[in-house]
């Protein structure tokens, strides 16, 4: 078993390094540029969009319900420890880098959401799209299609389901002493009276968890910045100065390269806004829409407000604060800083932050392999078994959540790690050898609003 992990882990890094992240900051660099900027230009109408309705169109839920969804997955312990683990690796510079990931990432989410809007199609438990059906309908490649489903499948159970079940379990022990087991029957209960209701039931609960969850976490970020205004500026300067020069060992911080800062950033923000990775647009292909454009210009905004104010926020939070210079974790980085500031009541705050965006993510990515189970069942010539294969995926996945809340996951973590890149590979290759569509579809739509 240990020479199985040991394989795991090198084949995670090999395939996290900086070919597979040129590749997918390159993806999105050569999208902004085709689309002429359209994340900057077209974003005040995107988030006009969000809340418009389509009623008698195609699809199971409303765009805001589409976002919601994507963003239950992709707001996750990312956003807390994510962020925490890219400044004690890489320093401040690392959370330029992050924006910029970001910045680029929205044109990448763009183009995915509208070729999964384009190549969807009806099927027997509602609209199903996403890159295995791009792959296969849109670039005529079935065996990538395939291969993409699978990924998807087998990352679902690690990092949707156990490694964020073992974060709540976590965090929970320690600031509150409620033992792992008990957390673990909780969010199984919770797990499975939301999924087993299909995306509908996915969709109405994320809608008002997700927003909910976002803006307290925002205020409470907010209220820790106004008591140390005086640091912002000393933090955004610290940010700017040290992605593109060398931040040297100080207090209890090892110090980091530029290389550590570009790294660490645009790895870090891949992990928080899933930009690339092909898990998003399968939850944007339900979306209710007359035109695949609109709910891909809502879908844009899902990477701006994860990157760009989430983990935004928190970043100024922990660079305000001392405890990053104290050789302080990243594990409890962010929590130190909040109660650096606001006491225990900080790391409460931090503590149930991380049990509902874990728990998020846990309905989102349950939607993500549900569709994939579908895909491949379907794909075997098992039309019939289908409904049989997903209430079966429905309950293994609710129950697996107890399993992650009890169990180490270093193994699980590198084996998540190693399928979100796999699924990212087919991805990109489908988003740039459909760019021509994308072009198209997008030129049409802002041409008709003229």
């Amino acid at each position: 078993m240990q020479s199985i992990e040991s394989l795991i882990s090198t084949l995670s890094g090999w395939v996290w390094g900086p070919p597979m992240l040129i590749l997918l900051v390159g993806t999105g660099v050569y999208l902004t540029f085709l689309l002429r900027g359209l994340q900057f230009r077209a974003l005040g109408h995107a988030f006009r969009l969000i809340l418009e309705k389509d009623h008698g169109h195609e699809g199971d839920i409303s765009h805001f319900g589409a976002l919601m969804t994507a963003l239950a997955a992709t707001v996750g312990i990312g956003n807390i420890v994510g962020v925490a683990t890219a400044i004690t690796l890489g320093g401040p510079g690392a959370v330029f880098w992050m924006w910029m990931t970001g910045l680029v990432g929205m044109a990448t989410k763009y183009a995915e959401a509208v070729l999964a809007q384009k190549y969807r199609e009806r099927g027997d438990f509602g609209m199903r799209g996403g890159p295995m059906y791009y792959l296969a309908k849109g670039a005529n490649l079935p065996v990538l299609a395939w291969l993409f489903a699978l990924f998807t499948a087998l990352a679902t159970f690690g990092i949707g389901n156990m490694t964020q079940a073992n974060a709540v379990a976590g965090i929970f022990h320690s600031t509150f002493s409620i033992e792992p087991w008990m957390t673990g029957v909780v969010l199984t209960l919770l797990t499975g009276v939301v999924i087993l209701g299909g995306i509908r039931s996915i969709a109405n609960f994320t809608s008002f968890l997700v927003p909910f969850m976002i803006l307290c976490y925002v205020i409470a970020a907010g209220v820790v910045l106004a008591l140390n205004a005086s640091e912002i500026p000393g933090a955004l300067s610290l940010i700017f100065y040290h992605a593109f020069n060398p931040i040297a060992a100080g207090g209890g911080f090892a110090g980091a390269a530029v290389a550590a800062a570009i790294r660490y950033g645009v790895a870090r923000g891949v992990f928080s806004n899933e930009s690339g990775l092909g898990s998003a647009p399968i939850a944007a292909a339900a979306a209710r829409t007359k035109d695949p454009v609109k709910q891909a210009l809502v879908s844009m905004t899902q990477t701006f407000i994860d990157t760009l104010v989430v983990c935004t926020m928190t970043a100024l939070v922990i660079l305000t604060a001392t405890p990053w210079t104290q050789g302080v974790g990243a594990a409890s980085l962010t929590s130190q800083s909040f109660a650096e500031t606001l006491g225990h009541t900080g790391e409460l705050i931090v503590a149930i932050a991380t049990a509902l965006f874990a728990f998020s993510t846990i309905l989102g990515w349950s939607y993500y392999g549900e569709k994939a189970i579908e895909y491949l069942t379907n794909s075997l010539g098992g039309r019939g078994a289908v409904r049989h294969a997903i209430h079966g995926y429905r309950l293994v996945f609710t129950s697996v959540v107890i399993v992650g809340a009890m169990m180490q996951l270093d193994f699980v973590w590198n084996f998540s790690d190693l399928a979100n890149g796999l699924m990212a590979i087919p991805n990109l290759i489908a988003l740039l050898l459909l760019s021509k569509v994308i072009k198209q579809e997008t030129d049409r739509y802002f041409n008709t609003l003229k």
